[in-house]
């Protein structure tokens, strides 16, 4: 019925005889052509029967060009330079499309899957143009004979077309005969009773044949038990460190028991990691944990999260979990910072909402003596984003304590300041609630709205707002967003009103009116912008506080730094200096200690160099009052035997100052690789130079050692929003929690160990960041006046 059709063999006389790539291309190719004859013949390799070689020429010259194989099958064209890498590629892989699922008797390839045949009871017909032989384990057929009347429907072609049916779509036929005589076939269509959903049933009984019929694949070598005891411990400690990113359900999840089998390594139960294995590795950090505080001459314990948003506007956890079902309750971390500058995460309690002073007073003493034990003394301050009130309780009763405000949480204070006290920022605050409601709440012209601002920014959405003006002053996050939003879409709002859908609705509703004149007034939208710009310096310098974690020390040259841009930036949009410096210095006066000065004078870091070259303390940027607050704070931290001592080491110390050398190799600054500012080199110079070069001061020096390393911020291990659901939905189990709190402390043990400060919310947010938007708010700031 087929008869393969090849191309017919070069002629001699057409190739050049003394070209030798034509030459060897003629050899290649005559010799692919007894390969495949000897094949036919029973006597060669199986994949003959679906290739064939053809002569490529060029059509200029009509010299060989290069040997190609074609698939008989798809006509697709391949290299000849390795027939049988071919072979698996196209036909054992599945690549051609039409490679017969059934091949002739002592092939070692495998049949096609069953389940991925398109119907159980249809059958493919591929038409060809030319005449060729069936492939091994196919069924060639005339299409009257698969016709459903039985006669021709087309008999000018009937010697031309070729059904090729694949032999799986059928419960039985009979072979062809040798020398290509006409095959008799019994046509049964596969029908299944359970329709085709017996297709995945009929694959499984397939693959078992298979496996019956071939010898089974010795794996490869199988892992020691070292190596999968130490890859579980891994797991387990990615599993941990994850702290309720990854559920203790996926473990078991069928993909992931594929992986593990994939790998050569047992499967994991929930049971696995939350007994005995949690434990350990409990023990293990707890143990590791509690080593260096004791090895540790003193230290400071800081606390984080009395305040619901206290780091909202960084982008800092966040312990308010009413949307899990924990109303208003704070989720309080304690951690240690030890004098080298690392820190050890220590135990999170839940307050249950907002705490009264005495309670916080206790829960602040209670850790306090829960870490140092016996020694309360080594525990040398605290920093809190708390009120100052109870640091300050208990800084009287133990003299020998600097307990300090949080001062991130003061920075975001100052935004709650200007919110409340500087009239632009009042005035700002109040037409933008008012145009961002109107907006989203007007339906035809929140339509509208969308419709320009997707034309204009390739993005819809609504207006964030704060929900009310006591909402505005309370929550920097919302104000910032609903001014950001509005600023970016400052064009799509002129659209909007210039719309005549818009001066329709203005003649009926004077809201409308009064927001259309909010939109057309030029002054809007300069103290839009001067408000805007003061809100993200601030919150610059903030996120850089968060970041950087400054110590006490650094407290007095930020501020000044802050006074600085504020002063700027009131030039810049022409703003009323005095109404702002009176807010920033009562703000700097609520957050002030005199532990800031003390710090500032001691840290061999800040030293200056006067015109003789020595290197002395810079007392000359300290007030009169300030000067005093350094002498009564040395006097509070020594006994009172050796205050005085401590006071003429002091003086000395203004006096003399440090070593040239040794001032210069504190101050060696380098850049970091990853922001690219210069950072100092070595930051533990400053306290290591008092216990070595400046031991001669002997009280001064036990003082100045405890004070420089004192961190600024309370800030530090970031839980996810993952670990707070899970926490929220186990607080009322005994179990549960416990769990929950060894998981959060094997997280924050390791994150803290790397010196690790951010969290997986804000790694996957920075990933879907549109930068363009950002550029948008720097025009319109760049164009006010």
């Amino acid at each position: 019925m087929a008869s393969t059709i090849s191309l017919p063999p070069p002629d001699p006389s057409s190739s050049s005889t003394e070209d030798p790539a034509a030459k060897a291309l003629n050899k290649r190719y005559e010799g692919l052509i007894t390969v495949r004859t000897k094949a036919t013949r029973g006597k060669g390799a199986w994949y003959w029967a679906h290739f064939e070689p053809i002569l490529v020429r060029n059509p200029e010259s009509s010299l060989p060009k290069a040997v190609k194989l074609k698939c008989s099958l798809c006509d697709a064209v391949f290299s000849a330079s390795n027939p049988s890498r071919t072979a698996s590629e196209h036909l054992k892989r599945g690549t051609c499309p039409n490679f017969s699922s059934c091949l002739r008797p002592g092939s070692s390839l495998s049949p096609l899957p069953i389940s991925s045949l398109a119907s159980p009871s249809s059958v493919s017909y591929h038409h060809n143009r030319r005449k060729r032989s069936p492939p091994a384990g196919a069924i060639s057929v005339s299409q009257n004979q698969v016709s459903n009347n039985g006669h021709d429907d087309n008999n000018s072609n009937n010697n031309n077309s070729l059904a090729i049916v694949e032999s799986t779509r059928f419960l039985g036929y009979s072979s062809h005969s040798n020398n290509n005589s006409n095959a008799g076939l019994t046509q049964h269509h596969l029908v299944l009773s359970g329709g085709k959903e017996d297709l995945g049933a009929l694959a499984m009984l397939e693959d078992s044949v298979k496996k019956l019929k071939s010898p089974k694949i010795s794996p490869g070598p199988a892992l020691s038990k070292g190596q999968i005891d130490s890859a579980l411990d891994l797991l387990a400690e990615w599993f941990y460190e994850s702290c309720g990113s990854v559920s203790f359900s996926s473990l078991e999840h069928p993909k992931f028991r594929a992986f593990l089998n994939q790998v050569g390594m047992p499967a994991i139960s929930r049971r696995d990691l939350s007994g005995a294995r949690l434990d350990n590795k409990f023990h293990e950090a707890k143990t590791e944990s509690e080593a260096r505080i004791r090895d540790a001459m003193f230290f400071q314990v800081a606390s984080d999260g009395w305040k619901s948003n206290s780091c909202c506007c960084c982008s800092s956890y966040t312990s308010s979990t009413s949307s899990y079902g924990c109303v208003e309750e704070n989720f309080v971390k304690f951690s240690v910072n030890l004098p080298n500058g690392s820190s050890l995460y220590q135990k999170a309690v839940f307050t249950g909402g907002p705490v009264t002073s005495k309670h916080a007073e206790e829960v602040l003493w209670e850790t306090v003596m829960g870490i140092s034990g016996s020694g309360v003394q080594k525990c040398v301050g605290i920093v809190s984003d708390h009120k100052a009130k109870e640091l300050r309780n208990l800084e009287i009763q133990n003299h020998w304590m600097v307990n300090v405000s949080c001062q991130l949480q003061g920075f975001i204070s100052l935004i709650k300041d200007f919110s409340k006290e500087l009239p632009l920022f009042r005035d700002v605050t109040e037409n933008s609630l008012k145009l961002a409601s109107f907006v989203n709440n007007n339906l035809q012209v929140l339509n509208r709205f969308q419709k320009y601002k997707m034309r204009e920014l390739e993005c819809a959405g609504s207006i964030r707002v704060a929900f009310n003006k006591r909402h505005c002053s309370s929550n920097v996050t919302h104000v910032a967003a609903m001014l950001e939003d509005i600023l970016s879409c400052s064009q799509v709002l002129q659209m909007v009103v210039l719309d005549n859908s818009y001066k329709g609705i203005c003649i009926e509703d004077p809201i409308a009116r009064e927001v259309a004149g909010i939109v057309q007034n030029e002054g809007f939208w300069n103290d839009l912008g001067a408000v805007y710009a003061l809100v993200k310096l601030i919150k610059g310098m903030a996120h850089e506080i968060e970041v950087e974690r400054p110590l006490i020390g650094q407290c007095l040259p930020l501020w000044e730094e802050l006074r600085v841009k504020v002063k700027e930036w009131c030039t810049k949009f022409n703003v009323a200096e005095a109404p702002v410096e009176k807010i920033v210095e009562k703000r700097f006066r609520k957050n002030y200690h005199p532990a800031w000065s003390a710090a500032f004078i001691l840290d061999p870091l800040y030293l200056i160099q006067d015109t003789s070259g020595k290197y002395l303390p810079p007392f000359k940027f300290l007030t009169h009052e300030q000067e005093k607050d350094v002498d009564e704070l040395i006097t509070r931290l020594v006994t009172k035997e050796e205050a005085h001592v401590a006071l003429m080491e002091l003086t000395k110390w203004r006096s003399e100052g440090l070593e040239p050398l040794y001032a210069q190799a504190v101050q060696v600054r380098q850049r970091d690789s990853v922001t690219g500012k210069m950072k100092i080199a070595n930051p533990q110079s400053s306290r290591l130079v008092w216990e070595t070069c400046l031991s001669e001061y002997k009280s001064l020096g036990r003082v100045a050692v405890r004070l420089i390393f004192l961190h600024a911020t309370s800030c530090g291990f970031k839980h996810n929003w993952s670990s707070m659901k899970w926490i929220c939905a186990h607080k009322h189990s005994r179990i549960g929690l416990e769990r929950a709190q060894k998981m959060i402390f094997i997280a924050a043990h390791s994150k803290l160990s790397r010196r690790d400060f951010s969290n997986e919310e804000g790694k996957d947010a920075d990933l879907f960041m549109i930068g363009p938007e950002d550029d948008i708010f720097n025009e319109v700031l760049a164009d006010a006046p």
